[in-house]
């Protein structure tokens, strides 16, 4: 069976791995980030009417600032980011499916919304009647391949790409350790993140969804 890596850091990463297991899949974990959380101020909790919030580690990582807006409702990325959130205290108004711009999307108006964000975020065009205040609450910091874990890449792996940093940091990372591209193929969430890792592959798979249950999908359709 081929072998399948994930990079991507916690809690993505475990969420992943047992997703990947249940369909059978071979899977093992690569981490090649570490999530930080950084400072930020939090904006005047009486002009905010919800948190747009597109990962966990928002929750995770978002520290006692979050304490200053914990009545607001959240609208969520996916089913992991609104269970960390509930876990913490908030309200769930909204849990979307295929990316935060189609959650954004799906907002009433008007809305004054805060989302917090990762230092590597998407870009979002809210809709009529929506605003975004931005915050930083964290960034993923990027680690070095070590030798050891070359072995766990095995023989012709897929490695998942759920971002552009993910992916030019690997490329960047195989390049340093003078491995072969083109023993390597990519399955990656989206179009931009296939443009970040660059040429050279064996092959490159673009989820036709951008989510890790899509992407999951198409790599067990690919290992048939």
């Amino acid at each position: 069976m081929t072998r399948i890596v994930a990079i991507r850091p916690e809690p993505g990463l475990t969420s992943t791995l047992e997703a990947a297991r249940v369909m059978g899949l071979d899977i093992a974990g690569v981490p090649l980030f570490e999530i930080r959380p950084l400072d930020w101020d939090c904006p005047d909790p009486a002009l905010i009417d919800g948190l747009l919030i597109g990962s966990a580690n928002a929750i995770l990582h978002g520290g006692a600032q979050l304490g200053q807006i914990k009545g607001k409702p959240v609208y969520a990325v996916g089913q992991t980011t609104a269970a960390t959130a509930r876990d913490a205290g908030f309200e769930v108004a909204a849990i979307g499916k295929g990316g935060l711009q189609n959650v954004l999307d799906a907002v009433p108006a008007p809305m004054r919304l805060l989302r917090i964000a990762g230092a590597e975020h998407v870009p979002l065009t809210p809709p009529e009647g929506v605003s975004i205040e931005t915050v930083i609450a964290y960034e993923s910091a990027a680690l070095p391949l070590e030798h050891s874990a070359i072995e766990t890449l095995g023989d012709r792996p897929i490695v998942l790409l759920h971002s552009a940093a993910a992916a030019s940091h690997f490329a960047s990372e195989c390049d340093r350790l003078h491995l072969n591209r083109g023993d390597l193929t990519l399955a990656v969430l989206g179009p931009r993140i296939a443009s970040a890792a660059g040429a050279g592959w064996h092959s490159v798979h673009v989820s036709p969804h951008p989510s890790d249950s899509a992407l999951l999908e198409m790599i067990r359709d690919m290992c048939v």
